[in-house]
């Protein structure tokens, strides 16, 4: 599950220099950010606690808004080259197995200019690495940071062992659990109840029938849901099980287990079925969240990617809005410079809130809603299955308002899509046997 990088090949580029950025956590959002204000000209240090530079997980997800700025970063036939370009974009009925909608993801590409790439969590992780190193930041492990504060000229952060640093700006990007979040708004993490089981299984170790090696496929169900799609140019297959854990609805301790896995799925159609049993057992994701803030930026110090707005994963943009994040602070900090040429720190970041907040707002209130609509039961699951059904393959006004150009200014940002009420299916219609039972 996780793929380490040997401290040996982490070197720092200026040990003896101050940096003009520190950036706290050395994940897919920290290291994208490095790179997009490396980029820039600026210097960048990168603190990260573990002793490795390393990814947990398996798959992950990255739509054209994301793909976009890969291609501008120069780093896109990269990821293509270490990940999978699906076919398509599938969403089914968990019990039943019944297709409801599928996107044709060669029209996506046509109509947003870039692909929807799959990758292994590790290898994009890693492709920000590389870049990190290309570009000259300054790598440093072992650095855990348990505080911050702001300065005259800038921010300082205290490591566990009892140093300071300081930079001009200090980006955190420390993760859901962000020590940065904690210090400055004290709130708690938002636990859903729903807990993810994950599982990249190579070719060679799939039973024959439990393939979905050219697209990525959703089956949806009553409190649960499957996901399947391809990875490594299809010589893995990787899986996401989530189900709402009885145990945490209880409150107990211990929930999520294996047992709950299965029960959770056992009334499943034949294809998820055959999943379950390739699962991880020995590790469970539970699936949290936090309430949307207004502030990001407090003095010199900016929350970005999980810090700031950590989703839940139905959208599949928790990792792209981190690099998202790092593009616009990157722009920014091109755009606004004072006389002498010199980034204009105070104004790049009260840029980067303006638009950036309002953006991921949208984002992880969409994935809440989008979570309880896959998880319906009854007539309302019976109701979602009519409209996706329903839905032409040509629509595009559900994606644009996410898979468009990323923008840098409020005036910028794409309107939202106008949700379509459940009670609007006639299922006598649609759903005849269903309605007469």
């Amino acid at each position: 599950m996780t793929t380490p990088v040997p401290p040996e090949t982490t070197p720092s580029a200026h040990p003896g220099d101050a940096p003009d950025v520190l950036v706290v956590g050395g994940g897919i959002g920290g290291l994208a950010t490095a790179f997009a204000l490396a980029r820039q000209g600026v210097a960048v240090r990168v603190l990260e606690r573990a002793k490795e530079f390393g990814e947990v997980g398996a798959g992950i997800q990255l739509a054209p808004n994301c793909t976009r700025i890969l291609e501008e970063f120069g780093l896109l036939d990269e990821a293509k080259a270490r990940g999978c370009v699906p076919k398509a974009l599938v969403m089914k009925d968990a019990l039943d197995g019944e297709e409801l909608t599928r996107i044709d993801l060669g029209a996506l590409e046509r109509r947003y200019g870039t692909p929807y790439l799959v990758i292994h969590r590790s290898d994009l992780h890693r492709l920000f690495l590389d870049a990190c190193r290309a570009a000259g930041v300054d790598l440093r492990t072992d650095a855990a940071v348990t505080g911050y504060e702001n300065t005259p000229g800038g921010a300082r952060v205290t490591l566990a062992d009892g140093t300071r640093q300081e930079a001009g700006l200090v980006v955190a990007a420390d993760g859901l659990h962000s020590v940065a979040r904690e210090h400055f708004v004290g709130d708690d993490v938002v636990d859903s109840r729903y807990v993810a089981y994950r599982a990249a299984v190579p070719r060679e170790e799939l039973p024959g029938k439990a393939l979905a090696l050219d697209s990525v496929v959703v089956h949806v169900g009553p409190h649960c849901h499957f996901v399947q799609y391809p990875l490594r140019g299809g010589e893995m297959l990787n899986q996401v099980a989530v189900f709402a854990s009885p145990g945490a609805l209880a409150g107990a301790e211990e929930f999520g287990t294996p047992e709950e896995l299965d029960a959770a799925f056992a009334g499943t159609c034949d294809a998820v079925r055959d999943g379950i049993p390739l699962m991880w057992r020995d590790r469970r994701w539970p699936m949290r969240d936090r309430e949307p803030v207004e502030t990001w930026v407090h003095g010199r110090v900016a929350l970005l990617g999980d810090a700031a707005h950590p989703p839940l994963q139905y959208m599949a943009q928790g990792a792209i809005m981190a690099i998202e994040d790092g593009w616009v602070l990157g722009q920014h900090l091109d755009r606004l410079r004072t006389a002498d040429g010199a980034p204009d720190w105070d104004a790049a970041l009260v840029a980067y809130e303006a638009v950036r907040v309002e953006h991921c707002r949208r984002v992880l209130t969409t994935a809440r809603a989008w979570g309880a609509l896959w998880h319906l039961e009854g007539t309302e699951r019976l109701r979602r299955n009519a409209i996706l059904r329903a839905r032409a393959h040509d629509d595009w006004s559900f994606t644009d308002w996410i898979y468009g150009p990323t923008a840098l200014t409020p005036d910028e940002e794409a309107a939202m899509f106008t949700p379509i009420p459940l009670d609007s299916a006639d299922l006598a219609r649609t759903e005849p046997e269903a309605a007469a039972r």
